[in-house]
């Protein structure tokens, strides 16, 4: 559209995203007053209300929503028009901005992204961390270019590619914790047991294990992070259900006893991405490199 200005489109976008006025304009190093005219502005321009206030914090109104959706392919084109000229220039291939939880991001993706980066080594990679929704949110907002997920993930206008299954194992210390050869929901549930957090993914397709083994499991201790269960487990104060990749390192099979879980279990790991996202050469490469992932640690 004619006169419209990109910069007021961002702060719009901002203010959306933080859902707040002062934090996106603190966000974007401007000032609130500066934020609200540019939404101004663009409200005058467009012709419509595109912010409300429920309780402090901004919210979309409907044509709000309806910019949000435009917005976002905007800014992706803005965005690969201004990567693809930059290789004209300076050679660069562009930037990624990839979310996924952390298990993946500590065991799955370092191979990948040396590889990667051996590929293009001008390629900018930023890796945030987080839960299945937070990261698919994340992509929708076009904060993130893409994510690598636990299924099931969707949302309105994603584009879900699943791409490979981590199998779950059962994990105690050599001098702790004994189980049997067979580990059924049954028998882990009779240990003291230490899980995920509850609010993720992994956490829920654990639960559904252990209900459909007509088990209710009441566990000891509960964190978010594989490493930290880990070194509880070696400590002998439990044993855990965890993914097969987070426990082949060499300490680990020194210091952990790992035995298949009976029924099998498994988490499907997905790429997620806006089905209108402009793919430039370096983002093209990583859904490559992510749909290379090897299936088995």
């Amino acid at each position: 559209m004619r006169g419209l200005n990109l910069d007021h489109v961002s702060a719009f976008t901002e203010v959306v995203r933080l859902g707040s006025f002062s934090v996106a304009a603190s966000h974007l190093n401007l000032t609130q007053p500066a934020i609200s005219q540019q939404i101004g502005q663009l409200e005058k321009r467009l012709g419509v209300r595109l912010l409300e206030r429920v309780g402090r914090r901004a919210t979309p109104t409907a044509a709000g929503s309806e910019l949000l959706d435009h917005a976002a392919r905007i800014n992706g084109a803005v965005a690969a028009l201004l990567e693809g000229l930059a290789r004209f220039t300076s050679g660069e291939v562009g930037r990624v901005r990839l979310g996924t939880g952390a298990t993946a991001a500590i065991f799955r993706l370092p191979p990948m992204l040396r590889s990667l980066r051996r590929k293009l080594p001008e390629l900018e990679i930023t890796i945030a961390t987080g839960n299945t929704s937070d990261v698919v949110k994340a992509v929708q907002d076009n904060a993130l270019d893409i994510g690598l997920v636990t299924l099931p993930a969707g949302g309105r206008g994603l584009e879900v590619t699943p791409v490979l299954d981590d199998e779950f194992v059962a994990v105690t210390a050599r001098d702790g914790v004994a189980l049997p050869q067979r580990v059924t929901p049954a028998v882990m549930a009779s240990r003291p047991v230490i899980m995920f957090e509850p609010g993720g993914q992994t956490r829920v397709i654990a639960d559904q294990w252990f209900f459909n083994g007509g088990v209710e499991l009441k566990p000891k201790m509960a964190l978010g992070s594989v490493e930290a269960i880990k070194r509880l487990v070696e400590a002998g104060l439990g044993c855990a259900i965890l993914p097969a990749v987070a426990v082949r390192e060499a300490g680990d099979r020194a210091n952990l006893v790992m035995r298949p879980l009976s029924p099998r279990l498994y988490r499907k790991l997905a790429i997620v991405i806006r089905r209108d996202k402009v793919l430039h050469l370096g983002l093209r490469e990583t859904i490559r490199a992510l749909k290379s992932l090897p299936k088995a640690p």
